[in-house]
């Protein structure tokens, strides 16, 4: 398997009854890209999350990461391995400061042997409050830290959550419409914070609604339909796509 490669979905099929929300899907996400997961309402993006980072089993089909079988992992242990993801509806902890929710997200550092769970020693914890503070400068949240979550507007909770993710230590962070609920001016801020992540080392998937933010974002898009991939490759190439055009408004009659 190419040493580049993070993530592989092979032939991945998922039914709820009889609906079949992801039919035969394969995909490669290689490290130090940011790709796009783009489609219809009800195309099953949101599915393909649930299926790679444990939410739902897979009907049929596998999911690898370097030689690690993820297929029947449980979620704790898959963002053990390097994957992290934010909802597409925001859950925090609304009691939980913002400097709270970094740490909770860093508890997955200890190891769950009987060592992992006695108190932190002081060397330790200084390094994981050092690396809560560069996430919270990172994403514009230090001077809010010991702000709870539940008063801050809907902007700044997008950015919470994904410090929370990050705090996990991820090599592929998945989000789930980071702008949805966004004023132009905070999209901007958010884009310019995704491109810092990037550029520390973590791939990016986003599913995004906004097309603007993911041909500016994105350096390779996988297009669902129907539960389907009907295409991928550069913004350039998925612009022009045929397939792509007529999923989102229509074949003229």
């Amino acid at each position: 398997m190419n040493r580049n490669l993070l993530l592989a979905l092979k032939e991945v099929s998922k039914s709820f009854g009889g609906l079949l929300a992801v039919n035969n899907l394969s995909l490669n996400i290689h490290q130090g890209q940011i790709y796009g997961l783009i489609g219809p309402n009800g195309a099953g993006k949101t599915t393909v999350f649930n299926l790679i980072t444990g939410v739902y089993p897979c009907t049929k089909g596998s999911i690898f990461s370097e030689e690690v079988d993820l297929t029947r992992l449980k979620p704790h242990s898959i963002v053990r391995l390097g994957f992290a993801r934010t909802f597409q509806t925001i859950r925090l902890f609304v009691n939980m400061t913002t400097w709270e929710h970094v740490m909770v997200g860093q508890n997955l550092s200890a190891d769950s042997s009987a060592g992992g769970v006695l108190p932190l020693g002081f060397g330790r914890k200084r390094d994981l409050e050092r690396k809560a503070k560069e996430i919270l400068v990172l994403l514009g949240l230090w001077e809010i830290r010991n702000q709870k979550a539940s008063i801050l507007p809907y902007g700044i909770q997008r950015k919470v959550e994904i410090a929370r993710a990050l705090s996990t230590g991820p090599k592929l962070l998945f989000l789930d419409e980071p702008t949805a609920g966004l004023n132009i001016q905070e999209t901007k801020d958010l884009l310019k914070t995704l491109n810092q992540i990037h550029e520390q080392g973590v791939t990016l998937l986003i599913i995004e609604h906004d097309m603007r933010v993911i041909m500016e974002l994105c350096d390779h898009i996988f297009v669902l339909n129907f539960g389907q991939k009907i295409a991928e490759g550069s913004p350039g190439h998925i612009q022009v796509n045929e397939q792509v055009i007529e999923a989102y408004l229509g074949k003229e009659e």
